[in-house]
């Protein structure tokens, strides 16, 4: 049919081609509307061309005047069709499917000859619209390609029974261990001492700081014991051989190397929404004769539920806390009621800093642990805090010490209740923070190696407190699922069948097409996403660009990000990162800290080697220098401890008036930045000053001061700020002096007008 007819139309003269153009056009109308530009111009010449040669008449689609039909309302039965399939989602691939095959069939200029043929059958009533959907539906494929392998996508993405995915630790049968109890219960240390105790184990820590703790514990102890982190390997045997023990971050363990023992600490952290798949990994993928998981009493039905589908049993062993801990009836209210052995806890770096400053108005010493500080200043500033023999006997630090540190703390302070979190959904959110977090940091107090036997939790504000014990008198939800996670494989497969598809477009169809059981879910991947689009635009293999996506960045700080586009930049060139190039980039040497923005850049370059450390231990070709890069961050830890020692110094106001040095400015340049230093008064007037109005010190009397002292003492300027308009003026002070001294040339009569300094 389709041939034939091609010849029949070959053989019209031209005249009557030109009607059965027009008749296809106008026929084609009411299905996808006018036609724009020279095509409508040229169906309607050919309507004409085709009255005038006499052919037959065409129907003029303009009088058809549509009737409207209401979409059905909400059914009395409900959508039985939703309820037997799942509910459609009318607005996307269909909707634009339809607007590129209508595109696709007026943008063209020939068409194929089977198309063209149908669309002509249907202009005069020899075939129907409904012929048009194979066509239809081959473009739809050609702009989705994922439509023609759903079926190959749904398979690769089926996550509902991962203890498959470790045949090496389905073919043994495991003894699982759950050391259950609370903070300061004991249980870890029981599950260490079978570690050590082991011919081979692994132990498997949340965070760095614990993975050196038990580095160094088991070495301590005559067990020799490797370290791996995603940032450092450490081996003990002389020779390099690997030991019969190493202590690692929870990511890095093997699940194809046998063990006696291992251990994974913090296990109800397989709920965590980012990490939680690496929990799952190493619960179900650990080649050990006894696993032994501690952690809170939550995770035992969860855990329970996951080994009955391997065949395997749970013992589960409770302990009890060690050292009483108790919940006090009255607020701390003021900071003058300190005590040795306190530690504040907040939720954010600025109340951090601005109880730190107030601590250091009332005559008090403290030490600083927060998140993002590195772990050797952390472990430092723990030190200081610990030693009796120190004049610091505060602590005032973030959650960050609910986990790796030992610390001697007799009273814990809540400063704030309400903690900002990332949901499921990757949305940020400030809700009070869970009877488990509470649990967890409230617990850190009376530590049984501590020389505070009794524990003691308290709020800093009064009407927390009731709060407070609500929070921990709540029973703690039972966890109800694991995370999972896409590995390189899985992507690489989907990449195979959508060639075209960038790295997030992947991750965005596994999570979409992925099936997992109620025991399960998957884990956010917001942060790898991110890092894909940062670097979609450089040319790198799947593989690499994966791994480049994995690396633990920080998003917040834009050098970190913009240093891991520059890596990977410099990766695509191959050109390798020395230890020179990255010396260049982070413009070393770095002078110690002058104010709270140096210390957070100096934490930010911290975070760049990290980077480079992490990325050396996969390319280790492009990345050679490991060794210097982590000399050089050992230094750069010294600054920064230095920096955090000081942490006080570089908020006090007074300390701020030194670093302004005031008495360099030339004489009159206060009265001459007047309007200027109002105008930025007036800009920044809404910006909350450091610390609250009530702990601010004693100011001298306003007359006193000059105005840019009175600005910067009420939080209005900043020292660049002022710099900047001392800046300023001595250019527009150059300018004058350069005009007046030009003035003298000008004839008689034309004075040039005065330039004001803030007539800009």
């Amino acid at each position: 049919m389709s041939f034939s007819r091609a010849l029949l139309w070959a053989r019209l003269p031209a005249g009557r081609q030109a009607g059965h153009r027009a008749a296809i056009c106008s026929a084609l109308r009411p299905h996808f509307g006018p036609f724009p530009g020279v095509l409508g111009q040229v169906s309607v010449l050919a309507t004409a061309s085709s009255s005038a040669s006499g052919g037959s008449k065409i129907p003029n689609t303009s009088l058809f005047v549509p009737l409207t039909v209401k979409p059905q309302g909400p059914s009395a039965d409900g959508d039985v069709g939703a309820e037997l399939t799942r509910p459609l989602d009318k607005t996307r691939l269909f909707h634009q499917a339809f607007i590129s095959f209508r595109n696709y069939i007026m943008q063209s200029h020939s068409l194929d000859v089977d198309i063209h043929i149908v669309l002509n059958d249907i202009c005069f009533g020899a075939a129907h619209a409904d012929d048009l959907f194979p066509f239809f539906l081959r473009h739809a494929k050609q702009i989705f390609p994922v439509l023609d392998c759903k079926d190959d996508l749904r398979k690769i993405s089926d996550l509902r029974i991962p203890p498959n995915w470790y045949p090496d630790a389905r073919a043994m049968q495991r003894k699982i261990i759950f050391h259950s109890g609370p903070t300061n219960s004991g249980k870890t240390y029981h599950a260490i001492q079978k570690y050590f105790s082991a011919k081979s184990g692994v132990y498997c820590g949340p965070l760095k700081l614990l993975a050196h703790e038990i580095f160094e514990k088991s070495n301590a102890a005559g067990v020799p014991c490797d370290l791996v982190t995603g940032e450092e390997r450490v081996t003990v045997q002389p020779n390099g051989k690997q030991a019969s023990h190493v202590s690692c971050t929870v990511e890095m363990c093997s699940v194809t190397t046998p063990y006696e023992v291992a251990v994974i600490d913090e296990i109800q952290m397989i709920r965590d929404p980012a990490r939680g798949w690496a929990w799952t990994r190493a619960l179900l993928g650990l080649c050990a004769e006894e696993v032994h998981l501690c952690g809170e009493p939550a995770a035992i039905d969860l855990v329970m539920e996951l080994m009955y589908t391997t065949g395997e049993e749970v013992e589960v062993r409770d302990y009890k806390r060690l050292t009483p801990i108790s919940v006090l009836d009255h607020a701390l209210e003021s900071l003058d009621n300190l005590r040795p052995g306190d530690c504040i806890v907040c939720f954010s770096k600025n109340d951090i800093y601005s109880v730190s400053r107030q601590i250091e108005i009332r005559g008090l010493e403290s030490a600083v642990i927060y998140g993002s500080l590195p772990p050797g200043t952390k472990l430092a500033q723990a030190k200081k805090f610990n030693d009796p023999n120190d004049p610091c006997k505060i602590l005032v630090a973030t959650d960050a010490i609910g986990m790796g540190l030992n610390l001697s703390i007799r009273r814990i302070i809540f400063y704030s209740l309400i903690k900002p979190s990332i949901n499921e959904k990757g949305e940020r959110e400030l809700e009070p923070i869970t009877t488990s977090q509470a649990l967890q940091i409230a617990g850190r107090a009376g530590r049984f190696s501590s020389r505070f036997k009794e524990g003691e939790v308290t709020t800093m504000n009064h009407e927390d407190l009731s709060l407070l014990k609500e929070i921990l008198k709540r029973p703690v939800d039972p966890i109800r699922a694991a995370g999972l996670h896409p590995t390189a494989e899985q992507i690489e497969m989907f990449a195979y069948h959508l060639p075209d598809a960038t790295l997030s477009n992947l991750i965005d169809i596994f999570v979409d097409f992925s099936q997992v059981d109620g025991q399960y879910f998957v884990c956010n991947m917001d942060d790898f996403k991110f890092s894909a689009e940062l670097i979609q635009h450089i040319p790198l293999s799947l593989r690499v660009r994966y791994v480049f996506c994995t690396a633990p960045i920080n998003k917040k700080q834009p050098f970190v990000c913009s240093s891991l586009l520059q890596f990977a930049r410099q990766y695509s060139r191959n050109e390798p990162l020395t230890f020179a190039w990255l010396r260049r980039y982070i413009k070393w040497p770095l002078l110690p800290p002058k104010n709270i923005k140096d210390l957070m850049d100096l934490e930010a370059v911290h975070d760049v080697l990290d980077l480079y450390l992490w990325l050396s231990y996969r390319f280790m070709d492009m990345f050679p220098d490991a060794s210097l890069i982590r000399d050089l961050q050992k230094e750069l830890d010294g600054i920064i401890q230095d920096g955090v020692h000081n942490i006080t110094k570089l908020i006090k106001m007074s300390e701020t008036h030194k670093l302004l040095n005031l008495e360099g400015f030339p004489s009159g340049s206060q009265s001459r930045l007047s309007g200027t230093l109002k105008s930025q008064a007036r800009r920044t007037r809404g910006t909350k000053a450091l610390g609250s109005k009530a702990t601010e010190p004693p100011s001298p009397d306003a007359g006193e001061l000059s105005l840019a002292s009175r600005l910067v003492q009420q939080g209005l300027l900043t020292p660049d700020m002022l710099k900047q308009l001392e800046k300023e003026w001595m250019t527009q002070q150059t300018e004058h002096n350069k005009e007046k001294t030009e003035s003298g040339t000008h004839p008689k009569g034309t004075r040039r007008k005065k330039k004001e300094p803030d007539s800009d």
